[in-house]
């Protein structure tokens, strides 16, 4: 049998918290020594545990998941990528803003596909499972919870700087902003998902009607002169006006260029909680990807040409700074301050979500500690949100460097973007015949522009910062050894992802005999 379906867990202490997860196969035990559990998930056993994990489908439509996608990103749009004029300059940004949107858009065409042949919370993690095996499963699934447990905490930093810049409430500390965010915004979660995700639309509607309004404001004065006033720095290779730092500024800006589409990726793991995903899963990545597309284009242009890219290549709110510059307040720059707010929260509180489905998935077939995917009565994972919460609060109040843990996650994400990519073309190649409901535009060669861009990606972070590239890697180190010698022996068929892969080959093997 293939890898990942012959290795089970034994059945659970039904004294213990999680109940019995099936019984001893009597056909035996598995090569590795450890008892299998059924594949087929029919049994008795097997229907209570899942129905102790059992999500709240049919929640959101197109609509709402299109939402969800716009809500991952749109903080990326106040601020953040405008660090990247430091590293190529106008031009270099421009160009790596191109290819990195080029990735998403390949890599979102792909996902569309692999998300219409398996609709399961696990996502990225459920799609490497069946085309890269338990390992393949197991590495996509660790490097997406990194980008979405590190994401949060850094945003929650970036509330807290908006709050005490604009003087509301009268802190002067972060940390109970960064309580108050994961308090109430967990506590919305909790609430349901269709709840969440409404007030996750609401407060994206609010934040994308604010660039758009920015973008008004800021082409009034735009001045196509300020686009390369950064100084040329002459021994770069390649350098000139437009390239400012040569040619391997380009390269380097690819972190910041991924800032305007960093976290759509997250859609499908929404997938056993929408409405007919088949025909809404891919509807919402490509809408939601277009409109990303397009407010990158207006934010970029409009805050570079109204001030200049110097003036706004280091600013913590570069949209305020291409309204006001150095002079007073305007109302303008007053609501855009206020509406950056609105989009740090948009994106927190649908990375939770997204970080929370993903540690259910990967909880329920058992690759985590099980009792992580219980879900409560209102069908929310609900140790699946608090235990990343307070992993994120303990972060964010301990740190404080929201720069270094977006950079951390990041890396966490070049990963999984590469293993997601590769995961479509090891599908394609190998079951050409798989019912695909959706089937992704360009095919192969599509996927492959996204695994070779994310590649890039990947290398590009170290260039940035060595350090958060090396702590990702840490962490990776660590649960790969927690999989090697524990979990990998004990994963649960009868989860949704298992035993799609199990199916498989169990096809696989008739074909040959």
């Amino acid at each position: 049998m293939a890898e990942g379906t012959e290795s089970r867990i034994p059945p659970a202490d039904p004294s213990g918290p999680e109940g019995r997860t099936g019984r001893t196969d009597p056909t035996g035990p598995g090569r590795d020594g450890s008892p299998a559990v059924p594949a087929q998930g029919g049994s008795t056993d097997d229907a209570a545990y899942l129905r102790r994990r059992a999500l709240k489908g049919g929640s959101a439509g197109w609509l709402l998941l299109t939402g969800l996608g716009v809500a991952y990103v749109v903080s990326g749009d106040f601020s953040g990528w405008n660090l990247g004029l430091a590293e190529g300059g106008f031009g270099g940004l421009a160009i790596a803003t191109l290819l990195m949107g080029a990735m998403y858009a390949c890599l979102v065409f792909s996902l569309a596909e692999l998300s219409a042949i398996l609709p399961t919370a696990g996502g990225g993690y459920g799609f490497a499972r069946r085309a890269l095996g338990t390992w393949g499963g197991f590495l996509t699934g660790t490097a997406i919870l990194i980008e979405y447990i590190l994401a949060p905490a850094a945003i929650s930093i970036f509330i807290g700087d908006y709050v005490e810049s604009l003087n509301l409430f009268g802190l002067d500390a972060g940390w109970p902003v960064y309580l108050a965010c994961f308090a109430i915004f967990i506590g919305i979660h909790l609430w349901g998902v269709g709840e969440a995700l409404r007030f996750s639309l609401v407060v994206t509607a609010i934040a994308v009607a604010a660039l758009l309004i920015f973008a008004v404001g800021a082409f009034t004065e735009f001045d196509s002169g300020g686009l390369n006033d950064i100084p040329v720095q002459e021994d770069a290779f390649g350098s000139n006006s437009w390239l400012p730092f040569g040619l391997l500024g380009i390269w380097a800006a690819f972190p910041f260029g991924m800032w305007f589409f960093l976290g759509v990726e997250g859609v499908p793991l929404a997938a056993e909680e929408a409405k007919d995903p088949v025909r809404s899963m891919p509807k919402a990545l490509s809408i939601s990807m277009g409109i990303l597309v397009l407010l990158a284009l207006i934010t970029f242009f409009a805050a570079t040409g109204a001030r200049g890219s110097a003036a706004v290549m280091e600013a913590g709110n570069p949209l305020v700074v291409a309204l006001q510059g150095d002079g007073e307040p305007t109302a303008l720059s007053r609501f855009v301050n206020y509406a950056g707010l609105a989009g740090l929260v948009a994106s927190f509180f649908s990375l939770i979500y997204a970080g929370s489905r993903q540690l259910f998935a990967l909880s329920r077939a058992g690759y985590l500690p099980r009792f992580l995917s219980l879900t409560s009565s209102r069908k929310a994972p609900y140790l699946g949100l608090l235990i990343p919460g307070a992993i994120g609060f303990a972060l964010a109040a301990g740190s404080g460097n929201g720069g270094r843990m977006l950079n951390v996650a990041v890396f966490g994400a070049t990963i999984s973007y590469s293993l997601m990519a590769l995961s479509h073309l090891v599908l394609r190649r190998r079951e050409p015949g798989l019912h695909r409901p959706y089937r992704t535009p360009g095919g192969m060669l599509t996927s492959g522009v996204a695994f070779v861009l994310a590649l890039s990606a990947l290398v590009a972070t170290f260039l940035v910062d060595k350090d958060a590239a090396f702590i990702a890697l840490g962490v990776y180190v660590v649960a790969l050894a927690y999989f090697a010698f524990y979990s990998r022996h004990r994963l649960v068929a009868a989860a949704p992802e298992e035993e799609f892969a199990a199916l498989a080959a169990a096809e696989d093997e008739l074909k040959r005999d």
